[in-house]
């Protein structure tokens, strides 16, 4: 789905939009920027907007869902030993769907190792995310091929290489943007920090989009900072924004207008999007041992996908038959994500010590001779 949106514009069915305050904030819930109700209902935002047609809206629905399907097809393939490992994004489909349809085609993304949906949207064929967790290679795909870099799994690391690689953008005098995702953990990395300062200081264009899921692993965001993680941009210089992780469209206005903005020479922002990991951090993970059930429960109320759907049925702009056609078509790439993992071909044993260095190096070359002979070991143990 390609969007054709303007962030300035207004929403154009008024009759199911009511004015709302400049940042949503019910009853002991943050402020933040918010298009769409938890309830499915349009609200208008005085600094964000966006104007979509309902075929790229019912586009937006697809994306999630087909996600959040390829996404429980995963952890399944894990629990079933399969995968080594999966990193699931279970509820913040609309976080990674939003921003990742904001971007164009000639941006450079650089992911951490949960950004799913934004693979989804660059482009990248969702069985090759699978390679890495399954251990068969480094990461299936070529990173120039739709502007998406590698999965990272150093914490924060992506955030430097961004900045840099957006740096590199503005002495080669092109008009495209860079975009960061890190969690909120990665947030109290150094790294992270660091890319903020080189980004504010030589005005880089480079967003970062910070998924603020609540929790790093086992420790809550109240024990990463004091202060809302969007203000932390203050401190360096550049804005910094909130917005609803649930609220896909929200999502989608909010990086598109700093995406513009980076490429108009205005240099970096800093998105917070406010969202929950509803599952685990990893499947080696049990979220039970350190949040209530009932913050999961209070978060699903919330569910970026139901939202979205009961605007579509409140307005008319999708019928059964849609929403029965995109149930098949999740069951379909389902399988085909299953069928395309079991065959996946295991690499030569010797492959992982290719490509380390352009022009070879000593410790690798004796590491592989180490590795080597204790594979010949086993043939000679055999006879």
């Amino acid at each position: 789905m390609t969007v054709d949106s303007t962030a300035a514009r207004k929403p154009r069915r008024g009759g199911s939009k009511r004015a709302g305050a400049k940042t949503a904030k019910a009853a002991g819930e943050p402020e933040l920027v918010q298009l769409l109700t938890p309830e499915g209902e349009r609200v208008e935002h005085p600094d964000y907007s966006i104007d979509l047609s309902a075929e790229e809206l019912r586009g937006l629905y697809r994306d999630m869902v087909l996600t959040r399907r390829f996404d429980a097809e995963a952890t399944t393939l894990q629990r079933q030993g399969e995968l080594g490992l999966w990193a699931s994004l279970l509820g913040q489909e609309a976080a990674q769907i939003g921003s990742g349809r904001a971007t164009r085609p000639d941006d450079y993304v650089f992911p951490t190792y949960r950004e799913h949906g934004v693979a989804w949207c660059r482009g990248v064929d969702p069985t090759n995310l699978l390679g890495m967790f399954r251990g068969v290679n480094h990461g299936g795909w070529d990173p120039n091929e739709n502007n998406f870099h590698l999965y990272t799994i150093v914490i924060g690391s992506q955030a430097l290489h961004a900045t840099g690689y957006a740096m590199g953008i503005t002495k080669d005098g092109a008009d495209s943007a860079v975009i960061a995702y890190f969690g909120d953990g990665a947030s109290s990395q150094g790294d992270v920090a660091e890319a903020f300062t080189f980004a504010a200081v030589y005005n880089a264009p480079v967003v970062f989009f910070c998924q603020n899921n609540q929790w790093a692993i086992s420790e809550p965001t109240e024990k990463q900072t004091r202060v809302p993680l969007y203000q932390r941009a203050q401190g360096y210089g550049f804005p910094g924004v909130r917005v609803d992780g649930n609220d896909v469209l929200a999502c989608l206005a909010v990086t598109k207008a700093a995406l513009d903005r980076a490429r108009t020479g205005e240099g970096p922002m800093l998105i917070e999007a406010f969202t929950y990991r509803m599952g685990a951090h990893t499947t080696s993970d049990d979220p039970t041992r350190y949040r209530r059930d009932e913050e999961r429960e209070l978060w699903e109320a919330k569910d970026p996908i139901k939202r979205l759907r009961a605007l579509l049925e409140r307005e008319g702009l999708a019928d059964e038959a849609f929403f029965a056609g995109l149930e098949t078509e999740a069951d379909e790439l389902a399988k085909h994500v299953r069928d395309r993992v079991r065959t996946m071909p295991d690499p030569e044993d010797m492959a992982i010590f290719d490509n380390i260095y352009a022009d070879g190096h000593a410790l690798v070359d004796e590491e592989r001779a180490q590795f080597a002979a204790y594979q010949a070991s086993f043939a000679e143990e055999s006879h």
